[in-house]
């Protein structure tokens, strides 16, 4: 196969920040995705609707001209949160969803939940008014290894969520092993799961390849090669409990490149690009199009995308290494997959 149409796809996991990142990232998302749920982890965090529809307001003013993308927002799920916010923004349509960060698990989540307890009259709340719950699906116990903090919160805190509030729905964000993949799989229809790029592209062993790689440090971090395998199986297999969620996060450069270097990796500029070459790996390509189109607006309950976009078998020629960003001497480095790419978007 020398060229794939698809319908266009969504992220259903981004970070885009504020300010001149924002501005400097956000064109890669918006050309390509028709809507992508955008993370609330700013600083200060995303916790009212009017705080959302504040951050709406900044992405649409940076939006390309001509772009139809559609922004949806979160709400960043706190200790004190009310559940009134929670009626309030389904209400308003301000939130599309409410973000659960277990605090400390990673960029910008000081202010996240320290007990799933403290939420659980928003959580009651949330499956009252049908708002989904996206977690990041991590213990942060100082005991836990890195490595077992995914596995370790399915048992702890995701199965007995489940359990509690059984019409809730749930999305596991980022799986990062195949403990995550067979638990969510085996899940009802309410349940689904976000797999990233670059956790289809990478193992853990992609940050010490010749010294630290800090561009290769995101969170949850890369596993054993056991898991990223059995992430592709299961993205490649049409399950539509998993779906594409990038959890593209950009960091100025010097912001990675410290002796505390922040985690995320950036790869809104090649995520398709990568997609292909997995799947087409995988012997999959006819898969793909539910993977980035089709699985995520069924577990959202909203229509798919009304156009499409193309893949061709050539090497891509528009991917900068690096995304520049007004008025800083750093830019975003973008993500670099283990070999060349061999698709592009026309």
């Amino acid at each position: 196969m020398t060229s794939l149409t698809i319908i266009r796809p969504d992220d259903w996991h981004l970070h885009l920040r504020d300010g001149a990142v924002l501005k400097a990232v956000l064109p890669w998302t918006a050309n390509l995705y028709g809507r992508a749920i955008v993370m609330p982890n700013l600083k200060p965090p995303v916790t009212t609707v009017d705080a959302a529809l504040a951050y709406k307001e900044q992405i649409l003013a940076h939006l390309p001209a001509g772009s139809n993308f559609e922004p949806l927002m979160t709400c960043y799920l706190t200790d004190s949160l009310l559940p009134s916010e929670i009626k309030k923004g389904k209400e308003t349509g301000a939130f599309t969803a409410a973000k659960l960060y277990p605090a400390g698990a990673t960029t910008n989540s000081e202010h996240g939940v320290t007990n799933i307890k403290n939420i659980y009259p928003v959580l009651e709340m949330m499956q009252e008014v049908d708002l989904p719950l996206l977690i990041h699906g991590e213990v942060t116990d100082s005991d836990i290894d890195i490595f077992d903090r995914e596995a370790v919160f399915i048992e702890r805190v995701l199965t007995p969520i489940l359990a509690d509030f059984p019409e809730l729905r749930v999305v596991s964000e980022h799986i990062t092993t195949s403990a995550a993949v067979d638990f969510i799989s085996s899940q009802s229809d309410r349940v689904g799961a976000t797999i990233t790029t670059h956790h289809l592209m990478i193992n853990r062993n992609a940050i010490f390849k010749g010294g630290i790689r800090p561009h290769m440090f995101c969170l949850p971090i890369a596993k054993r090669e056991e898991h990223r395998l059995a992430l592709r199986r299961a993205a490649t297999s049409g399950d539509s409990h998993f779906f594409l969620g990038t959890d593209s996060a950009p960091h100025l450069t010097h912001l990675k490149e410290n002796d505390c270097g922040c985690a995320g990796i950036f790869n809104s500029p090649n995520t398709m690009e990568c997609l292909a070459q997995v799947f087409e790996e995988e012997g999959a390509l006819d898969k793909l199009e539910a993977f980035a189109s089709l699985n995520g607006p069924r577990f959202y309950g909203v229509p798919v995308n009304s156009d499409t976009i193309t893949l061709e078998k050539q090497p891509p020629n528009n991917i900068p290494a690096e995304v520049a960003v007004e008025g800083s001497d750093n830019g975003v480095q973008v993500f670099t997959p283990p070999e060349p790419l061999t698709w592009r978007v026309c």
